[in-house]
């Protein structure tokens, strides 16, 4: 009887301490925060989302796109392309550190063997036009995906539309 009369105590006891130290610690001041370094949100709702300098969102936040898009079985750079391109290659160019892999893809229709030639085309086309307004080439890795990375589904216009491109992906 005394050992459970003296267990109930400690258990009092130890329920009143741990509400006196919790108490305690809401009403401490907390330390002042720190200053985050300035960045830049990628999004309008302004959630904290930031481009870390040289990263992929940074990449696609100040030069607008991180893809160009081609006509069926085409591999030429169209105006809209070029403008893309050109905002790419001042980025590059703004971050000396950044190296990038210029993907090609291709839409559902065609061989493998074709889409994967065609895909590596369209690399090129994306990264001759980097180097011509100054990237070095040094930086600029090639990969061709063909069709196997769409990224619509469907066996339609708009979807084909969408899976032919060249994407600008920044590795470390």
């Amino acid at each position: 009887m005394r050992t459970t009369l003296n267990l109930a105590i400690a258990a009092a006891l130890l329920a009143t301490g741990a509400c006196a130290r919790r108490d305690r610690a809401v009403t401490e001041t907390p330390p002042p925060a720190t200053e985050a370094p300035a960045a830049s949100t990628t999004n309008e709702d302004n959630v904290g989302l930031v481009e870390l300098p040289g990263s992929q969102a940074d990449l696609v936040a100040k030069a607008g796109s991180d893809t160009i898009y081609f006509g069926t079985d085409k591999s030429d750079v169209d105006a809209a392309s070029q403008k893309t391109l050109g905002a790419q290659a001042k980025w590059m160019l703004a971050n000396p550190a950044a190296r990038a892999s210029i993907e090609g893809h291709c839409d559902e229709r065609g061989t493998r063997e074709y889409n994967m030639a065609l895909g590596e085309r369209r690399a090129n086309t994306a990264r001759d036009y980097l180097v011509s307004q100054g990237v070095p080439a040094a930086r600029l890795l090639v990969t061709s995906w063909g069709k196997e990375r769409p990224v619509a589904t469907g066996s339609d216009e708009s979807a084909w539309a969408q899976n032919r491109r060249a994407v600008t992906v920044v590795v470390k």
